[in-house]
């Protein structure tokens, strides 16, 4: 049985170009779902860690204004107040005089008596430590999505390709039309432009 060679005729290895394409659309579907993948694994293997901090100085707390317990940038921190105190006299403050939020920050209400006041803040906390695994599993989350950096030099280097793959066509097309010395087809060579 003969081989079969595929010629296909007027492509000039657009047919590489369109591969390595389609190449890049798979590897950058399976670089999102490795990544997705990795996220999820990152949230799953956190350490669960809490703790408890005493008379916490919040620095005068006004209406209006925000304070931020100590612990307020760690990861998925939720905060329980025990007890809001003035810190010269050390009054403990009602519930009326703040509202606080459980991601560990405390702001006065309009009438309350200790506006602009040094409070101390008593809470419990809890958050999600980082470990050797989320450290791997993050590290190893970047660099693959990372890897998408390196797609536009595949697509430049392809496409380079293919433009010297139709400049070699262009110059076997007029070697062998005649036009120039050398060419297959001798008979027209050196005679353009002569009646």
């Amino acid at each position: 049985m003969q081989k079969q060679l595929k010629k296909d005729k007027g492509t000039a290895g657009l047919t590489i170009l369109l591969s390595v394409i389609v190449m890049l659309f798979v590897i950058g579907l399976l670089i999102m779902i490795f990544s997705i993948m990795g996220d999820k694994l990152i949230n799953s293997t956190y350490t669960s860690t809490s703790g408890t901090v005493t008379n916490e100085s919040l620095g005068a707390v006004t209406n209006g204004t925000n304070k931020s317990f100590a612990v307020v940038s760690y990861n998925n921190v939720v905060c329980a107040l025990t007890s809001l105190n003035n810190a010269t006299g050390g009054q403990v403050l009602t519930a009326t005089n703040y509202t606080f939020y459980t991601d560990c920050k405390v702001i006065l209400s309009a009438t309350s008596l200790y506006n602009g006041t040094s409070l101390n803040a008593s809470y419990t906390y809890s958050y999600d430590a980082e470990n050797v695994g989320t450290e791997v599993m993050e590290n190893t989350g970047k660099a693959i999505a990372n890897t998408t950096q390196w797609f536009d030099i595949f697509i430049v280097i392809t496409a380079m390709v293919v433009l010297i793959l139709l400049v070699v066509i262009i110059i076997t097309a007029i070697r062998s039309s005649g036009l120039i010395e050398g060419g297959t087809h001798q008979t027209g060579a050196k005679q353009v432009g002569t009646a």
